[in-house]
């Protein structure tokens, strides 16, 4: 019988402030970033300077987040919670249209067509965890080189919003600036996906999956380029056509 690789998925409980936050499913790829992007995109914390230390202890399956400034009404603020669809977390807290109507993207920047599959040939080269094992979501962050595709950061785990905050993470520790950039996800395009990418200020969303009604709404609210069911050569553009130019042949476009 031929051993079959599995993925792993281990507890992590941060502690912010010796307060107990959340205890999230990973596959632990990038800790500390993790953590740091799941404050950031729960809009616990505002600023990576804001933390002045994140220790990650596996021994007894947790991250201990020290602040600078204790967060302002962290009881009060974890009392209002979300459960979302979100596989490995699932839950965020507070109000979570309260920012949306403010969030601004750029509008002069551009992703063409012959782009999207170099993106799409990129990612398929970085997914590493799930070629052999499957069981998992692939996050990615990625620029554009004339029509090529870079990616600058990717990320493998359990849960879609663990990847995608493990990427958040990594934009603050690396000072990265989202305004420019595209995000891509294995995962279902929910409002959840739709803000943390909006919030993160990434004005291209790309999935090889579908998407929500509430995320098509929240996506439009928010303008934001979102794309969808892209594999091969073959996308769905739902939102943000203004930013995306065609250049090969027709593909489908959704009318949702």
């Amino acid at each position: 019988m031929l051993a079959t690789p599995i993925a792993g998925e281990h507890p992590l409980t941060i502690y912010v402030d010796k307060r107990e936050v959340v205890t999230l499913m990973t596959l632990g790829q990038a800790p500390e970033a993790l953590v740091i992007g799941y404050l950031r995109n729960q809009r616990l914390i505002s600023s990576i300077d804001a933390i002045a230390e994140v220790q990650v202890d596996w021994e007894t399956a947790s991250a201990a987040v020290t602040t600078r400034r204790a967060i302002k009404n962290l009881d009060q603020r974890m009392k209002k919670r979300t459960v979302t669809t979100g596989c490995g977390q699932g839950t965020v807290f507070g109000d979570l249209m309260d920012e949306i109507d403010q969030i601004k993207l750029r509008d002069d920047v551009r992703l063409t067509e012959s782009g999207l599959y170099s993106l799409l040939d990129a990612v398929r080269r970085h997914e590493t965890i799930y070629k052999s094992a499957g069981a998992v979501h692939g996050c990615a962050l990625a620029t554009l080189d004339g029509e090529r595709a870079e990616i600058l950061d990717f990320v493998e785990d359990v849960g879609r919003h663990n990847a995608v905050d493990a990427i958040a993470g990594l934009m603050w520790l690396n000072g990265m600036d989202g305004s420019d950039k595209i995000f891509y996800t294995t995962g279902r395009l929910t409002s959840e996906m739709v803000i943390k990418a909006a919030q993160m200020q990434i004005p291209f969303l790309v999935s090889r999956s579908g998407l929500t009604q509430m995320g098509h709404d929240i996506a439009q609210r928010t303008g934001i380029t979102m794309l969808g069911r892209a594999v091969n050569k073959h996308y769905l553009l739902f939102t943000g056509r203004h930013r995306f130019v065609k250049q090969l042949a027709p593909t489908m476009l959704a009318s949702a």
